[in-house]
């Protein structure tokens, strides 16, 4: 059971160099995550004067996330596992695969990674505003509830699938794709509902840079049970008695 396997962890663990190590990767991935797809759709605006809030910008802010996920998770996946995600890394914790402490370590980098993107982004356009995300005319805030919930399942049981379970052989070669591939698929689907975040470090940074909170917990609550569910459904369907123990005190 994944409820077994849940471990808070040690302060040794949380400031071991290899730990530090993971959540700079985390930040780094981060930022470079946000900047890629933040900026795209404020160059798309800038380009279009306003147009990126129309079909095609929906497909240039798919395709821009697609890829900047893609490199992302690629660069950091063999040093902190390539998260880029407080909702993925939220999941992994529910299936025993990070220590709560080592978990909240790469909360603290995704969450500064952001910011820190949305702020050169600030500076690098002359002031341009990082838009927060909303929901759309029409769209109530539980519709966006449901849909940041069904699509962060999508996305977290996909990286179970590709770059957690101990047997994905050689599909774990294609998990940045797979995972680049899910989120912009997603875009397309919820994007014109309530933006598609799935990542409340990619919801928190613009609106702390843009101090715009309105329905923000529902870009914390929506993709942190849609994450949890994953790791669940996973863990108690397809990924039963794989597991290599996590490291304890002992190890450090």
């Amino acid at each position: 059971m994944p409820i077994q396997r849940i471990a808070v962890g040690t302060f040794a663990e949380a400031t071991h160099p290899d730990a530090l190590k993971a959540a700079l990767a985390e930040f780094i991935s981060t930022l470079i995550f946000v900047f890629a797809g933040q900026g795209s759709a404020m160059a798309f605006d800038k380009l279009t004067s306003g147009g990126a809030a129309t079909p095609t910008g929906l497909v240039v802010a798919a395709v821009a996330h697609a890829f900047a996920l893609f490199v992302a998770v690629s660069v950091a996946a063999n040093i902190s596992g390539g998260h880029v995600n407080p909702a993925v890394t939220f999941g992994a914790f529910i299936g025993g695969h990070i220590s709560l402490l080592r978990g909240i370590l790469y909360w603290i980098a995704q969450l500064l990674g952001a910011t820190v993107a949305c702020l050169l982004l600030l500076f690098a356009t002359n002031g341009m505003a990082t838009a927060a995300f909303s929901l759309s005319a029409g769209v109530g805030v539980w519709n966006a509830f449901v849909f940041e919930i069904v699509m962060t399942f999508g996305l977290v049981y996909t990286v179970y699938a590709t770059a957690l379970d101990p047997k994905k052989g050689s599909l774990g070669i294609i998990a940045p794709i797979a995972i680049g591939f899910i989120v912009g698929a997603n875009i397309l689907a919820g994007g014109a509902f309530d933006g598609a975040s799935m990542n409340p470090a990619v919801s928190f940074g613009p609106a702390l840079v843009s101090w715009s909170w309105e329905n923000h917990w529902v870009y914390w609550a929506g993709p942190l049970i849609g994450g949890g569910i994953a790791g669940l459904v996973y863990e108690l369907v397809f990924m039963v008695n794989t597991h290599e123990p996590l490291p304890t005190s002992a190890d450090y």
